[in-house]
């Protein structure tokens, strides 16, 4: 028995939506990670409205402050991971962003 033009109707409807809410949720919160170690000496605030090279956060090292993690997109801060006083080694994931809608 073949399906009716109803029932595949339905079913490419179902998958149309499907795959629509799945591109929307999807690359909404962007993770970023340190690119140095050292000791966190400040880190964005939780809710600050960042643009693409933002510093996210500074790490002491041994030729003084330097940034370990810079906004790669415009958004709003929505997760800090790491303070000051903690030490961080390269790669580790340290803010997330919520991207804004373009």
């Amino acid at each position: 028995m073949l399906p009716s033009k109803r029932s595949i109707l339905l079913v490419t409807l179902i998958l149309v939506i499907s795959v629509t809410a799945w591109v929307m949720a999807a690359g909404q919160t962007v993770d970023h990670r340190s690119v140095l170690s050292g000791h966190v000496l400040s880190v964005v605030n939780p809710g600050a409205t960042v643009q693409e090279g933002t510093v996210l956060v500074v790490v002491g090292t041994l030729t003084g402050p330097i940034p370990a993690a810079r906004a790669t997109t415009d958004g709003v801060v929505k997760e800090v991971l790491v303070k000051p006083g903690d030490i961080i080694r390269q790669g580790d994931l340290v803010v997330r962003i919520e991207a804004a809608q373009k």
